[in-house]
This record gives structure tokens, C-alpha cells and sequence, in this order.
């Protein structure tokens, strides 16, 4: 999964604004809802009528196929990959179809006992032009429960991906605004570690420092702890509880908070406590994101002279030669 350069512009933007982020992700997580949504009532539409003659097992027959991508089996008998993976050590194809045969046969069982034991009555009509299938209240339930997974994988997939995606453009905007050295931060001889780091920082004595982006809010249970464990020298977050100032003020751990006006001010200040050579922002952030982000998202479609002004731009100041004056 991967969000499209232009909704990895607007979190930056954003974030860089000082504003709420998420619009862009609820919005991007509905739509392919939405689309996922009604390709899924054509398949089971489709399988349906194919199998006029079979009762139950029609769905099984069809939507839990050995052919299907594992990703499909688990998500058509209402699982998800990382439930299978914690539950059996393993997410190969066999133990995937194994364990979305299993939890199928289990729920249909579950939804056949309510059906019995309630007095209530579901059902689904789905028609294209003049044809139309009904699927019955077991039918319809095994479809909701189907869609319900797929967007609760969708909604963790995309803000896990939002995070992962945004966390160097961030930091790499961050330093081309205040005109950072290129070779001051994010090289690719950076030391190897077996944790995964965010981004580099190289300070004035040429040592490597740990930045860590989280996009969470303050009661976001996956707090700036992280930062503590991964022996981090600059936090940057969307924004942070008091509780988590205090902690990383303690441990000596320099913070950005983005949610507010002030961001590229206490970013700029962490360079100078770093002895990172920088220049003070001033002028229009929306003009100036434009100019950045030709660096920071270069265009392999672009025409040859941007390309090439790019190219220059990225080997020299990161973008002075195309960031001249705001």
C-alpha cells in the first residue's frame, strides 16, 4: 500500500502548517473503501449466479478459492494477515487457506445460531441493470463482516503507511527550508542499525544523530517512549502531551512539536544546539513548499532542464541553488 505523491505533499503541507493532517487519510481510506466495496458486491454477485445450484457453500466455493491471493482468502472469510500471523507463527499460502477455511466454517456456524435464536431478518439485494441476486440474512451478514474487515485492514494499513511514508520528505523539508548542508543530514553512509531509523542528522562534530517522526496525537498510546528506546536525539511529532515533553526534556532528547505556528522555530533551534550550519526561514511557506518540494519529490516525467536543475540543486545546498530567496 502507498499513498500517491500528491496526498504526501498535503500531510507535509499541513504538518508544516501547523494543521491537522488527517482529512487526507480519512478521505483516502473511504474512497478505496468504497471502490473495494462495490467491486466486492459484483464478485459476490457474480458467484452467485454462477452457482445457482449450490446452497451454503457457494461463497466458500468461490470467494475462498485456493487460487485466490492469501490476502483475498483471509479477508473474504473475515480475518486479516496480521490476526493469522500472530495466531500461527506463519502467513504462508497453506496455513492462510487453512486457517480462512476454518474461521469461515466457524463463523457460519455463529451467524446460522443467531439466525435461530433471533427473530430478526437481514437481506441483500444486488442488481446490475436488469439482473439482480438476494442473498439471505447468513448470506448478508458473512458479506457485511467481509466488508468490516477490509476496512479496518484498510484504516491500519493507510495511517501505518501515512507514517512511514511521510517521516523522511518531512525531515528532508524541514532542512531544505532552512537551507541545511546537503551532507548535514540524511547521507547514505549512515551508520547500519538493527533498528529502523527515521532520519540522520550529522552535527558539528560529524556525529551521526537519531531523529524519530511520529505522527500521533496525545493520547496515542504509542508515545514518544519510542524515542527513549531508540536512543533518539531529535523527536518530532505531530504533537505532544506535557507528560511527554517532561520525558524528553529528562533524557536530554531535543522535540519538535508540528501542531502550532512555531515548528520551523524549534526546529532551527535544535540546529543551533547541534552546531548544524542553517539559515532562519522568512517568507511564504506556500510558495516556498512549491520550490522545496521539486527537490524533495522530483518528477522522473519532468522536462530535462528541471531535471537537471534538480540534480545540481540536490548535490550542492539540497536545493539553494533552486531555493534563492523567499
Amino acid at each position: 500500500m502507498k499513498l500517491s505523491t500528491l496526498i504526501t505533499q498535503n500531510i507535509v503541507r499541513h504538518l508544516l502548517a501547523g494543521e491537522d493532517y488527517r482529512a487526507d487519510i480519512v478521505t483516502l481510506i473511504d474512497a478505496e473503501f468504497l471502490k473495494y466495496a462495490v467491486e466486492f458486491f459484483k464478485r459476490v454477485a457474480y458467484a452467485k449466479l454462477d452457482n445457482q445450484t449450490i446452497t451454503s457453500d457457494w461463497y466458500k466455493k468461490e470467494l475462498l478459492s485456493p487460487d485466490l491471493d492469501k490476502e483475498e482468502l483471509a479477508i473474504h472469510s473475515g480475518l486479516n494477515m496480521k490476526t493469522i500471523s500472530n495466531m500461527y507463527n506463519s502467513a504462508t499460502k497453506s496455513i492462510v487457506l487453512e486457517a480462512s477455511l476454518e474461521h469461515y466454517d466457524a463463523l457460519y456456524k455463529a451467524i446460522e445460531l443467531l439466525v435461530l435464536e433471533g427473530d430478526i431478518d437481514i437481506s441483500l439485494t444486488i442488481q446490475f441493470r436488469a439482473v439482480s441476486v438476494q442473498l439471505n440474512i447468513s448470506e448478508s451478514l458473512i458479506v457485511i463482516n467481509t466488508l468490516a474487515v477490509k476496512r479496518s485492514a484498510l484504516r491500519g494499513g493507510l495511517w501505518s503507511t501515512a507514517g512511514k511514508q511521510v517521516e523522511k520528505p518531512l525531515m528532508r523539508t524541514l532542512c531544505a527550508l532552512l537551507r541545511v548542508p546537503r551532507k548535514y543530514f540524511d547521507v547514505i553512509d549512515a551508520p547500519k542499525s538493527s533498528r529502523e531509523i527515521d532520519f540522520y542528522l550529522i552535527d558539528g562534530k560529524k556525529e551521526y544523530r537519531k531523529c524519530e517522526v511520529k505522527l500521533m496525537g496525545k493520547g496515542n498510546p504509542e508515545s514518544a517512549d519510542g524515542a527513549l528506546a531508540k536512543d533518539t536525539s531529535v523527536f518530532v511529532a505531530d504533537k505532544l502531551s506535557n507528560s511527554n515533553k517532561r520525558h524528553l526534556d529528562e533524557r536530554e532528547i531535543h522535540w519538535v512539536e508540528l501542531r502550532g505556528s512555531d515548528a520551523l522555530q524549534q526546529f532551527a533551534e535544535v540546529l543551533q544546539k547541534m552546531d548544524i550550519p542553517h539559515k532562519p526561514f522568512k517568507g511564504s511557506l506556500k510558495t516556498a513548499l512549491e520550490r522545496v518540494f521539486a527537490v524533495v519529490f522530483p518528477d522522473e516525467e519532468s522536462d530535462s532542464s528541471k531535471t537537471s536543475l534538480v540534480k545540481e540543486s540536490r548535490s550542492t545546498f539540497y536545493g539553494e541553488e533552486l531555493l534563492v530567496d523567499w
